[in-house]
């Protein structure tokens, strides 16, 4: 053979080994691209409208595929509003008692279908049923019979210590904020709140349903199961979700306190007329007030995602699939809406439900809070939404603002590539 095509052949083959070195994955600047689209059309719906800052998060079961932060956190300093921000995420919250449940059953602690009494040193029977049983099973499927009432709505939150409170509202109709001096133990106030006789037990605290018969979505119930965790586990609910769940998942920015967390990094919450709210706190914790970032919780709702797909890393398959199990049917309800899709009320799973039209999630709202979590079972995409702005029963900001964000999500879904 002559040297001649010998050192071609060597030419083109350096030629195209260096090539493909160099050849750019077309379908990660292709994701950038999207993402970059997404960013601009997020950010535009925030200039436009009454959201003070939010945060957001895509997920699929590969992992996080986006998170950014949007506006303001604090509209006197200017501080932007990021994926490190961080406020209290609402009732999305109860999605890690169930996630605690099924990891204490794992441990072998309880039985989804053991009765709450085994486990409370106080009494929890609906006086309308004395001789029917309620389980953690009912707890966790919103079926117990316990009820939210007033007082509920004007004790459970707490005005946190040691706060300015010139320039901020703590009026608030829909949930009253209370001096930090009446805060109370959260078992205690269950104890007060269910026990017959009890200082806040109220006729209406339990429906005249048995346990088991009727969906009637509860706070307190929610609140009762994690004290019930506790008992059964002999740890804190804070610290039993923060070793089984917040740490496993590298979750550093997320607590169930303003203790816990870095403050100088949380958002101030605003009403719809941007006017200021306080730092605020649960006795019923639990139920509404883990304090996270978008960026910690895409980590969280990605989790989610893979242990629906059968690959998660903080329960055991048949745990996950026990967890995402619709547990409900139509007898359970009055009525049902079969026409919102993200409505994890239409039937329900362990503290998670499942829409009529594809999605598992959950939702919250307190006061100057908003959040949507919910993932796609077929195509297996997870979004998630947090606001630092009360929307109140504006319909049409929630229109422009709210959901526009959530559907702009859903729509780049789809103009993404596999990488």
């Amino acid at each position: 053979m002559s040297r001649f095509p010998f050192i071609v052949l060597i030419v083109l083959a350096f030629s195209s080994c260096h090539e493909n070195k160099k050849q750019p994955d077309r379908s990660i600047n292709h994701n950038q691209v999207v993402l970059d689209s997404l960013t601009a059309a997020l950010d535009s719906i925030q200039r436009n409208g009454q959201i003070n800052g939010f945060g957001v998060a895509m997920v699929n079961e590969h992992g996080v595929l986006y998170s950014k932060g949007f506006g303001l956190a604090n509209r006197e300093t200017k501080e932007p509003y990021t994926e490190h921000t961080i406020q209290h995420i609402a009732s999305v919250s109860k999605t890690l008692i169930g996630i605690a449940l099924m990891k204490a059953k794992e441990l072998g602690k309880l039985h989804l279908d053991d009765p709450v009494q085994d486990y409370l040193p106080f009494q929890v029977i609906n006086p309308n049923y004395p001789n029917d049983t309620i389980t953690i099973r009912h707890l966790a499927t919103h079926t117990s019979g316990i009820n939210d009432t007033e007082q509920y709505m004007n004790r459970a939150w707490i005005l946190a210590e040691n706060q300015d409170l010139t320039n901020v509202s703590t009026d608030y109709p829909a949930q009253q904020l209370n001096p930090a001096e009446h805060d109370i133990p959260m078992e205690a106030y269950l104890k007060g709140y269910l026990e017959v006789h009890g200082a806040y037990y109220q006729d209406d605290n339990y429906i005249n349903y048995q346990p088991g018969a009727r969906y009637n979505y509860s706070n307190i119930g929610a609140t009762l199961c994690a004290l019930v965790i506790e008992k059964a586990t002999g740890q804190a609910f804070d610290a039993f979700t923060e070793a089984h769940i917040l740490k496993p998942l590298g979750m550093d920015a997320t607590g169930w306190s303003l203790e816990a967390v870095d403050i100088t990094k949380h958002s101030r919450l605003y009403r719809n007329d941007h006017t200021l709210l306080p730092f605020y706190t649960a006795i019923t914790y639990p139920d509404g007030m883990l304090i996270s970032s978008s960026s910690d919780m895409a980590k969280y709702l990605a989790e989610l995602v893979k242990g629906y797909s059968g690959n998660g890393t903080l329960l055991s398959k048949a745990s996950y699939q026990e967890l995402f199990t619709e547990q409900l049917d139509a007898s359970h309800f009055e009525s049902r809406n079969a026409s919102n899709p993200y409505n994890g009320d239409y039937s329900p799973a362990l503290f998670i439900g499942h829409s009529a039209k594809g999605y598992i999630g959950h939702s919250g709202g307190d006061a100057g809070v908003g959040t949507w979590m919910y993932f796609d079972k077929v195509n297996k995409t997870g979004r998630y939404i947090v606001i630092n702005t009360d929307m109140g029963n504006d319909e049409r900001a929630k229109e422009l603002e709210y959901y526009a964000i959530w559907d702009m999500m859903n729509d780049y879904f789809d103009k993404l590539q596999p990488e």
